[in-house]
Order: structure tokens, then sequence, then C-alpha cells
């Protein structure tokens, strides 16, 4: 580190900031509005008496699939407290109408109502995690934003509801009575601005509330600004009793103007028949000021935003992407930065305010508007940059270890490294004395910053805290500076005095951040003589520069590539490789290259690209990647299946409840990737599946070979089998009535598209699959877990498979375990 550079820098930023500090935490400035009025009918009945159950406060974050309801419907035992209270015990809203206190920071929280009648009603609430209603799942409002509107039919006579423990210990409900059974809701909109000049129609979202039993199809969203300007677009298919948020386009403005426009939806049939219409307000603004954009995400080709503070001046500029922390919103931290006149600053969003901690689908997110940025403001490839504030200073490390080569140089702000190990009640540890714990472990090995840190080597560093940080303790990154220190020749590293967790704009607008960035570009491959390259999976994490990992030989376990060029040879050592690329053409070299990897001696052209397989543990060259195997495109865990535009097909056939269960799980499902992640997957029934018309999407199957007839069209050939009576797992067979599965295989019509399952053996099995904690951050899931119902009481004791299938796809090192000695390891024993 030059340290003459850092002092000149540190004085430049003390002159150029405000004296005035602000304090707090950054939510205080960026919080996401709550919605607290209900426009879309009318109110029936507000719930105002309950009973509370206390929940385990100890679940683990890698591993938290416990839920004594979910177990209880699931088996067959719920009893309702108000006939049997047991240890249930009474509570009543308070004076707001909500249900909160003490009783309520780590409980289940039940609620009752007697209809007269049957009717299709919406269950809106806010604070729960999930949401039981007449013993069927739903997602909840754990983040308190008023979201939440759940189309079902309410019974006569008694409806049971059960809500799980929320962010905030705090719980609101109440049942309404649509105005219409089909209608737009205006919360949680999704919109772009009308740009000045630009003659492109926009993409926007809208969700629509679908209050029938059938589904809706060929439905039509007409667009009107106020200014006059009309476009049409033929948009989502919507299951039944489900609030979808729908693709729409947004027409260009003929006329430039500055301000707020009105848009006017009209939603319309097949035969053009008028079923609602919506009115809201559409921002128009100059390209040259501070606005939002919108492009279709690849994982399920929903709507999704960016911010820009664009850079001032005409001219090829630099891109510095900015993530943000929790409760944030793209929009207002893209406003926390004065405008530059040598780089455009682009804020992702997590797809959500808290999302997915930028890891998983929060991932693909920043990568997704880091490519869409390039390619609208057409940037200069090596002056691309990284920095992020809190959850987003974690974002900075975790993205800028995870794919060297994308970004010159990294500024983690008010940052720790490692999620799993911050802020949580550290029950994971408690998993520890299971063994098929470490399967799960490993398949979140990927986050594990401080393993990955070596990666970091080309980029240069700047590390800005608050002293008196009181939200992220400041000893997160003086443990980093110490590890940096050990190996990194490029890194500041500043404590601001007295800030705290938020100290004002400069929090992230921070003047010597950006003069080290423009100190800083990529290196071309050719320029970068030595790599020491950490990844847990190719499957997130592949290439270093000129090198690439096809394949492990263990699963995601962390592999290491050092590659050094001397001249005309290549000298490498590799950790837990299979196969992998090195792209000798882009280093300049000539002639024949010498490769000597872990010592042995290998010969190639300079001018090629060429890939190295281990095979019976001498390295050879092959031709080309085999798809049908595992390779950096394609592997396991079974979260990767929820990409690649998911389709989820559920079960048709079998009996009504098989039937009404699994449309139900796949509706949940996609109700928790809406709300978690800003999503709108297409769900169908089996029999409209066809794979020539969903050819080469990732497919989640919702049901079994007994019941699910699209099963015989992709999992043909898969190395797992169920049915309502026995799974089969190569030789190998397990016949109990409460066996749930979760896996991902390839779909063997595609050389990318995976296959995921979600199945049960008979009724109990099927309602053990109802803990869907993989649309979540952080939590570990390898390519197959089977276990007992009894484990949504018990946890990893009822656990009966669960690893990684081979490379080959086949199931030789899955691990089998006994439930009745409870999987204990030799650590437990001691």
């Amino acid at each position: 580190m030059n340290k003459g550079l850092l002092i000149f820098l540190l004085a430049l930023g003390t002159n150029c900031i405000s004296q005035t500090k602000a304090t707090g935490n950054v939510v205080e400035y960026f919080g996401k509005e709550k919605i607290v009025t209900t426009a879309e009918g009318s109110v029936l009945y507000h719930f105002s008496e309950g009973y509370t159950l206390p929940a385990d406060k100890k679940s683990g974050t890698l591993f938290n699939g416990q839920d004594p309801v979910a177990w209880q419907y699931a088996v067959g035992k719920f009893t309702n407290p108000s006939k049997q209270k047991g240890d249930w015990l009474p509570l009543k809203v308070d004076t707001a109408g909500v249900f909160s206190g003490k009783e309520m920071k780590s409980a289940f929280l039940f609620t009752e109502y007697n209809s007269p009648k049957e009717q299709i009603v919406i269950l809106e609430t806010t604070g729960g995690t999930r949401t039981y209603i007449n013993g069927f799942p739903h997602e909840g409002d754990h983040y308190d934003f008023g979201y939440t509107l759940i189309p079902f039919r309410l019974k006569k006579g008694s409806n049971e509801f059960v809500y799980t423990k929320g962010r905030f210990g705090r719980v609101k409900s109440k049942i309404i009575v649509p105005s219409k059974s089909i209608q737009f809701t205006k919360r949680d909109l999704t919109l772009p601005d009308v740009i000045n000049g630009e003659k492109d129609e926009k993409w926007a979202s809208v969700r629509i509330i679908n209050a029938t039993e059938k589904e809706l199809k060929n439905l039509v969203i007409t667009a009107k600004l106020s200014s006059g300007e009309t476009a049409i677009y033929a948009t989502d298919n919507i299951i039944p009793l489900f609030v979808r948020k729908v693709k729409f386009k947004v027409p260009a403005a003929k006329d430039n103007f500055t301000g707020e426009l009105k848009i006017e939806l009209t939603l319309t049939d097949k035969n053009g028949k008028v079923l609602d219409k919506t009115e809201f307000p559409i921002q128009q603004r100059s390209a040259t000021v501070h606005h939002e954009r919108t492009f279709l995400s690849k994982v399920d080709n929903s709507v999704q935003y960016y911010s820009i503070a664009p850079a001032l001046g005409e001219g090829q500029k630099a891109l510095i992407l900015s993530v943000h922390g929790a409760s944030v919103e793209a929009r207002n931290q893209a406003r926390a930065y004065k405008q530059k006149d040598w780089a455009h600053i682009v804020a992702a969003t997590n797809r959500r305010p808290f999302g997915f901690n930028w890891e998983d689908w929060g991932r693909i997110d920043a990568l997704e508007v880091l490519e869409e940025a390039k390619k609208v403001f057409k940037t200069i490839p090596a002056q691309t940059y990284l920095t992020g504030h809190s959850m987003g200073g974690h974002g900075t490390w975790f993205l800028g270890t995870t794919y060297p080569g994308k970004f010159a140089a990294i500024a983690p702000c008010a940052s720790y490294p490692d999620i799993s190990m911050y802020g949580f009640d550290k029950g994971d540890e408690m998993h520890d004395q299971y063994k098929a714990y470490e399967s799960i472990k490993r398949s979140a090995n990927s986050g594990r910053v401080k393993s990955l840190v070596q990666n970091l080597k080309q980029a240069g560093v700047y590390i800005l805290h608050g002293d008196a940080d009181s939200t992220v303790p400041i000893s997160q990154v003086r443990e980093m500076r110490q590890i940096l220190g050990t190996f990194h020749p490029n890194f500041c590293y500043y404590e601001y005095p007295g800030g705290e967790h938020w100290y004002g704009d400069h929090s992230v607008d921070w003047f010597p951040i950006f003069e080290f960035f423009k100190r800083q570009t990529i290196p071309a491959n050719k320029e970068v003589k030595e790599i020491d390259f950490n990844t847990a999976t190719p499957q997130v994490s592949s290439t270093d520069y000129w090198v690439k990992l096809q394949q492990q030989i263990r699963p995601f376990d962390f592999s290491n590539i050092t590659a050094k060029i001397d001249k005309q040879q290549i000298n490498i050592k590799t950790k837990n490789v299979s196969i992998m690329e090195v792209d000798l053409a882009s280093l300049d070299l000539k002639d024949e290259i010498t490769i000597n990897i872990d010592d042995q001696i290998l010969k190639a052209p300079s001018d090629k690209k060429v890939i190295l397989a281990l095979q019976s543990e001498k390295w050879a060259f092959v031709n080309e990647i085999d798809t049908s195997k595992k390779y950096a495109e394609r592997q396991g865990g079974f979260k990767f299946a929820f990409n690649n535009n998911v389709v989820f097909v559920y079960a048709t056939d079998g009996s009504a409840t098989d039937r009404e269960w699994y449309l139900n799980r796949a509706r949940f499902d996609a109700e928790t990737f809406y709300y978690r992640g800003n999503g709108s997957i297409d769900v169908i029934a089996d029999k409209e599946f066809s794979l020539e018309k969903y050819k080469d999407r990732n497919v989640i199957i919702y049901g079994n070979a007994s019941n699910n007839s699209a099963w015989k069209l992709v999992l043909k050939n898969s190395p797992i089998q169920i049915d309502n009576q026995q799974v089969k797992i190569g030789s190998k067979l397990l016949k109990e009535d409460d066996l749930a599965a979760y896996f991902v295989v390839p779909r063997n019509d595609s050389k990318t598209a995976m296959v995921g399952v979600v199945a049960g053996t008979s009724e109990k099995g099927m309602k053990a699959t109802w803990a869907n904690n993989y649309i979540s951050g952080i939590t570990g899931f390898p390519d197959v877990m089977i276990f007992k119902a009894d484990l949504l009481l018990n946890g990893l004791p009822d656990m009966k498979v669960s690893g990684f299938f081979d490379n080959d796809w086949t199931t030789k090192t899955l691990e089998f375990f006994d439930t009745t000695d409870q999987n204990i390891t030799a650590k437990a024993a001691n």
C-alpha cells in the first residue's frame, strides 16, 4: 500500500466534506415506505383476538427448516387453540390494531374467523413470515411492507389462520371482500422513468389480483400517458387465487418534459372486454439527471429496475456499480451520490430492499444490472468499479472476491465480510453434531468471503468505516485490513472519526474513494502474469482472467488454481480441480507453450484456448466440455434450479388432495419468490407443459411420478425416482409414507437447463415439503435432500439422504442416514 498516496487522499477528502455530521442508521434515511391503506375492497373482518405459542429462538441461518406448526398440519396433529389451548396463550391487539408486545418477539400467532357463508375473499396481512390459511401455507410479510394480499376461499364456519414469527415482532391482519374479482392493485409497482429523447418503450410491472378459481389467460394491458402516447402488451397468465406482478410497456413520450405524468392502465381479456382500469403517476426526466431504468431478468423474465447518477458531460465514461444496504432502495442509493464528471454511478436493487444479501439471486441482479448499464451507457470496459454500504458493504466484499477481473477496484463501506458470521443468533452451531449438516454447510461455501479474499490481488481495495459504528462493529473490517496486509499490494483503509453506521451521504459518497478508483484499471489478460484463484463452485464463480474452472473433484469444497507465467512456460498448481481451461490466445505469447500442471509437463499452441482434464490422476487435453456431466454452466445445488427463466409445473393427477396441495405448493413458492425477490414466475399445470414450448428453460416439478404427467418428459432418466409409495435412489429403495424430497438434475433435452423437484410420498411426505427456505439468501441446499416429515419438528436427525451427485450425475457419493442413531458425529459423542 502506498502510504503517501493514502495520506494525500484522506487530507483531500477531509477538505471536501461538510463539517456537519448526520447520525443514526441508514434505514432512517432510505427506508421503504409502507402501504397502510386498503383500496382493493371493503374490510369484512379485522382480527383483534388470538393466541400465541413461543417458537424456538435458535434456528440458524444455513439451515432453518423446522416449523412445529407445519409439522402438526403435515401429520394431522394441529388442534385449534380456541378449543384446546395447550401451550397457547391468549393475546389481544394494541390500540393500533396490531398484535405486538414481548409475546410476539418470537412466537406463532393463531387467529380465527367464523364465517356465515362460503365466499372468495382476500387476506391482507403484515408482519408474519408465513401464514397458514386453513392449513395451507402462504407467504407472509415479514419485512412489514404491506404488500401481502392472499385470495382464498373462505369456508362456512371456522377458518384458521396461523402466522409464523416475523422480523419485527408484530402482526396485523384483516379479511377483505374484493371490489372486483379481477383487478389491479397499485401496491408495489416497478416503473421506469420516461426519458426525454428516447424513443423505445420501457418495461414496467403491476400486480393483478385473480380472486377467481379460474386461470386468467390472454390478458392485454394498454398503457396511456397523460400526454397521449399509448403502448399495448399481451401480458402474463395468472393461476387461480393468486396475485401476480405482470409486465406491461410504457410508451415513449413525443415531447420533452420534466415532471410528473399520469399513466392509465386498462386490462382487457381476449375478447376486448375491459376487466379493470387504474391510474398512477410516473416521472418524465432527462437522461442527464438521476433517473430509473428497467430490464427483463433472465432469472424469471420479470421486470427489475436500477437507478443511475449519470456522469456529467459528453464522451465515454467509467462505470461504478453501487450495492445498497438492508432496507434501502436503489433509487435512494443512487441519490446519495453527487454526479461525477468521469463516471456513471449505477445502483442495483438486489431485487428488494432486503432481497438476498447480494448472494444467490441478489448476486445475479447485480451482474445483470452491471451488463445492462455497460450496454446502455457504453462505458469504458477497463474502468469498472464496485462499492456499497452495510449489507452492500458485504455485497462489495462478496462480489469483488467472487468475480476477479470484473472490477478495477472495490470500496466496501460500513461493511462485514461474511453474513453467516454477523448479526445472527449463531444457531448454526447446534447443527454441527449432525452428519447431514456437512453438505448443507458446503453448499453455502460460496459466501465465505475470507476463504476467497486472495482473488482480490489484481484489484484495488478502499475500506471506509465509522469508528463509532454500533451496527457493524469495526472489528469486522480491522480483521480484513489485517488479512489484506499479508498479501495485498494496493489497498487503503480509513476509519471515519466519530462516524456511526450512517453519518451523511459521505458515508458512501466519500471523495477519496473516487480519487482512488480513478487510479485503477482492469488489466488485460496479457498483463496478468500471476493468478491465485479460489472458488467454492464454478456455478457461482468460475473465471479469473485467463483461467476457468469447469469442474471440481468434490462439489462445493474450496478449489484453488495458482498459475504463473514464466516466459514461454505456465506453472500451475491445483486443488480440488478436475477440469479447467487456460485461454492461451489472450496472453499474446509466441510459438508453443509449456504447461507445467501439478508437476506434469504438457505442450500446447499459444493461439487457442485449451481444456485440461484430470483422467486417472493424470492431466490431459480434451477437445470439448461434456455437457451431459457437471460443468461450470450446469451444476447443483438445488437453489440453482430457480433461474434461467424458470417455470413451475404442478401435478394435476392423483387424488383431490394431491391436486389441491401441489397447486398450492407451487403457488406458495411463487408468492415467496415475488415477495422476497420481486419475482414473477410462470406457474402451469402439468398438462400444459411441453418440451418444445418451454425449451431450454429450467423447470420445477411439484409432484411425483404418480401424479405429475410432466415427470416422464423431464425426469424419465433421473437417478432418483419418487412415487406415492417409495423413493428409489440408484439401486436403493426407501419405502415410507412420509418422505419429502428436494433435488436437482440436468434437463436431458438441453445443454444448460435444469430440473428441480419438490415431491413427497403420500400425503405426509407431500406436506413435509412446506418449508421453502431455499428461496432465501444464505441458506445451504445441496443437490439432494430427502427427509421424513418429522424433520419439521426435530430438524436434521430426520434427514434420510443428502449430498451431491457425482460429476456424471450418478448417486455413488450421496450420504444415507439412519434416523435411529440421530446422525450423531464423533464430536457430539465426545
